[in-house]
């Protein structure tokens, strides 16, 4: 054997940049032996129907603590859903900042009830 038998025979396709949710989501869903989102067929059915994102996000590491319960709730609404529990948490922070002052502090109320 020689070393150009090791030479790739097809040129790497370059799929361009994915978001770290399309990650996420592609992994989970090689995981649970689902198709996975970047098959050729299906990105280019994506980018045909204008969902590929040319840009990607800039996210950034946070580290917080949260009570063993909400750590359980998280986990259930992650795999109920099959949503990233980091994006689930990015989907509850968008819908409360969304809300009025007064829903808010009505939430709040509600959650300080339940400690």
């Amino acid at each position: 054997m020689s070393l150009t038998d090791l030479k790739r025979k097809k040129p790497k396709q370059d799929r361009g940049k994915i978001s770290v949710e399309d990650f996420i989501d592609d992994a989970n869903n090689y995981a649970h032996g689902r198709p996975t989102l970047l098959d050729e067929e299906h990105l280019a059915a994506r980018v045909k129907l204008g969902l590929d994102k040319s840009t990607t996000k800039v996210y950034r590491h946070a580290t917080f603590s949260l009570t063993t319960k909400s750590i359980k709730q998280l986990d259930e609404l992650a795999k109920q859903s099959g949503i990233a529990k980091s994006k689930l948490l990015r989907i509850l922070i968008k819908e409360f900042h969304e809300k009025s002052a007064g829903e808010q502090d009505h939430i709040l109320r509600r959650g300080e009830e339940d400690n």
